[in-house]
């Protein structure tokens, strides 16, 4: 596991192209992380709404890497390379093996959603430079939609309607 105040602490004296190449990574493993957590509700059978919740929250990332990666090598000529852990995914898939573990994994991806927001939040005050405040206010709202998402599928599914 790792500190989220040192992770801050790091991504707090990060350049626009550090911060942009983190975000970059991020959004990677987020889209395996939520392309895993698919195939193993699907596997345990866990219904189709909740399975496409996951592949969308997949795609969603996979489509952020994509399109900053592209912003990223035509601003700075290279692709990006980044050693600071992601702040997002949590190591619960491992945990995910049966289908009365849903609501643990909904509830600790919500938690790295929120963290993820508020940690991007605190960063976006932070820093001086508003190229990279700017940055850091959009990753907020990007992970702050994520958490509403999952939190909307964690209430269908508390109330039955999953």
């Amino acid at each position: 596991m790792y500190d989220v105040d040192e992770i801050v602490e790091a991504l707090s004296r990060l350049s626009y192209e550090e911060a942009l190449a983190y975000w970059i990574e991020g959004e990677r493993k987020e889209a395996e992380f939520y392309s895993e957590l698919a195939k193993r509700a699907r596997d345990l059978g866990l219904g189709e709404e909740l399975v496409e919740t996951f592949e969308k929250l997949a795609a969603d990332s996979m489509k952020h890497a994509t399109e900053l990666g592209a912003h990223y090598e035509s601003r700075y000529g290279r692709r990006p390379e980044m050693d600071i852990p992601s702040i997002e995914v949590l190591p619960v898939i491992d945990e995910f093996e049966r289908a009365d573990q849903i609501d643990e994994v909904l509830r600790a991806a919500m938690e790295s959603e929120l963290i993820a927001h508020r940690s991007y939040a605190l960063l976006a005050e932070k820093v001086e430079d508003e190229e990279l405040r700017k940055l850091y206010r959009r990753l907020a709202e990007v992970e702050k939609g994520h958490y509403e998402m999952l939190r909307k599928r964690y209430e269908e599914l508390k109330n039955g309607e999953g």
